[in-house]
């Protein structure tokens, strides 16, 4: 069920969700980077960085959505496990639907489909520092905040 209207988590320029590291996150993909709301991983989701995510693309305000399909938008998520912290940073795209209710998917590349949030991303999974992936691999909490300007 889609929560396109406001929600507690969001308001019209970002997006806030949480979801857990998980012992087969290895972060070696090299043009995207995701996150789940399955509750597992398997050692070939390596462009995986999180699983159990409290909330997808399809539960963002639309107002959100209206924004990140500007293709001028500025679209940036920053990544934050214990200490560490990443910030990625790419753009909106006309194509975005927001419509997965299962994962997003950061892409370095311009490809769009119903998981996409982000394109031309400055960041791919495997480019994720690695103090952060560790933690991530042990099993730390991550939040994600998308903001788009």
């Amino acid at each position: 069920m889609s929560n396109r209207d406001a929600t507690p988590e969001s308001d019209l320029g970002s997006e806030r969700v949480r979801a857990q590291g998980h012992e087969h996150v290895t972060a070696e993909h090299a043009s995207t980077l995701e996150v789940t709301s399955d509750d597992w991983l398997t050692p070939a989701g390596d462009c995986i960085v999180a699983v159990e995510a409290d909330r997808v693309p399809a539960d963002f305000s639309a107002a959100f959505v209206t924004a990140c399909r500007k293709p001028t938008a500025t679209i940036t998520a920053t990544f934050a496990a214990g200490e560490y912290e990443q910030t990625v940073t790419g753009h909106g795209h006309p194509d975005l639907t927001f419509e997965s209710d299962r994962s997003m998917v950061l892409r370095t590349s311009e490809y769009v489909d119903d998981r996409t949030v982000m394109v031309g991303a400055d960041t791919a999974a495997a480019e994720m520092d690695r103090e952060l992936v560790d933690a991530l691999a042990s099993g730390a909490q991550l939040r994600v905040t998308f903001v788009v300007e």
